[in-house]
């Protein structure tokens, strides 16, 4: 298999597994955070943060890695701006992590009960921009494999 293709195929499975992730994070795990005792909450936020972390660091490596290898090694047929399109993407999704969502958890390691109620809804409201951005790119990546099928 030419290298340019397997780049576009491995930056697809991390894609879609990190689209999957940020859904079910979305949906269940953060709201869930409201329901976790005022007692229990610093552990329980300590644990997500340290778990979280070995489920998508590796995958959000390759997933950039691939995206910036795919705009300077496209396989023909693929466009340069949706290459360039989905580097940008990551950028967002790398962009939200740090500038918003980091923020919150550092909050959240502080806080509990009460306290962490804004601070729970701010990471829930502002997560869904990695959200829509991991799908925008699962559907960008998608296509562009299937232009190439």
């Amino acid at each position: 298999m030419r290298l340019d293709v397997l780049n576009l195929l491995v930056g697809l499975a991390a894609t879609l597994f990190m689209t999957g992730v940020i859904w079910v994070i979305q949906v269940v795990h953060y709201p869930l955070f409201a329901q976790v005792g005022s007692a229990q909450f610093g552990l329980y936020h300590t644990g997500h943060n340290a778990r979280i972390t070995l489920v998508v660091l590796l995958p959000m490596l390759i997933e950039a890695l691939t995206a910036l290898v795919l705009v300077v090694a496209r396989p023909t047929g693929v466009p340069l701006w949706t290459a360039l399109l989905g580097l940008a993407l990551v950028g967002v999704i790398w962009g939200s992590t740090f500038l918003l969502q980091v923020p919150y958890h550092n909050q959240l390691a502080t806080l509990a009960g009460e306290e962490s109620r804004a601070a729970i809804a701010g990471l829930v409201a502002t997560n869904w921009l990695r959200t829509l951005a991991w799908t925008a790119r699962s559907l960008l990546m998608l296509g562009v494999v299937a232009t190439l099928l």
